[in-house]
């Protein structure tokens, strides 16, 4: 058999010197961190429970814009255990250990592509979203500024909102665009 003709072998690796199964081994310390999070998600759910009883319960009585501002209290809460999902399982996949997943009927499409690349692009996407929903809970009682009825926002406070969602989008824009530089360089040079 000529040696073109051989099959091509991967080497397979011996055990690690001490000093990089330390490193290496210390990606293990973020369990906690996302042990945490899960906490943080219960938390949520909590709240999430907690607003819609609140909700249930003042259905004949409020307002419907008081309504609408505890819906998007509602979503909002939802967008940010998403976010929560995402860091945990993209973030313990892309940084400490694989789940294995793969063919479990519940597996996230988004996983199976997930780097951490694309988990910051995720993330800052799901920022804005839940900036998105806040600045609007902002405009709806914007609306009683200067009015009879008390608000917590002032003009300045919507402006320096609008500001950080405004940012919160470019930064954003400036992750994906960076994104696909790297892509397109990384492309290039093979």
């Amino acid at each position: 058999m000529s040696p073109s003709a051989e099959p091509s072998q991967t080497p397979v690796a011996g055990p690690l010197k001490p000093l990089p199964m330390i490193i290496f081994g210390s990606r293990w310390l973020q369990v906690p961190l996302y042990l945490g999070l899960i906490v943080a998600q219960c938390v949520y759910v909590f709240l999430f429970l907690k607003e819609l009883i609140h909700l249930v319960t003042h259905a004949f009585t409020f307002t419907e814009q008081q309504i609408m501002l505890v819906v998007l209290g509602l979503i909002d809460v939802v967008m940010i255990s998403n976010l929560l999902i995402m860091v945990i399982v993209g973030g313990y996949e892309t940084f400490v250990s694989r789940l294995r997943l793969q063919g479990h009927p519940d597996q996230p499409e988004w996983l199976s592509h997930v780097n951490a690349s694309i988990l910051k692009i995720k993330l800052a996407m799901a920022i804005i979203g839940i900036s998105s929903i806040h600045l609007l809970r902002t405009f709806i009682e914007a609306g009683n500024i200067g009015g009879t009825t008390p608000t917590n926002y002032t003009t300045t406070g919507v402006l320096l909102q609008t500001l950080i969602h405004t940012i919160f989008i470019l930064s954003a824009i400036g992750i994906a665009w960076v994104d696909r530089m790297t892509l397109a360089t990384n492309g290039k040079g093979h």
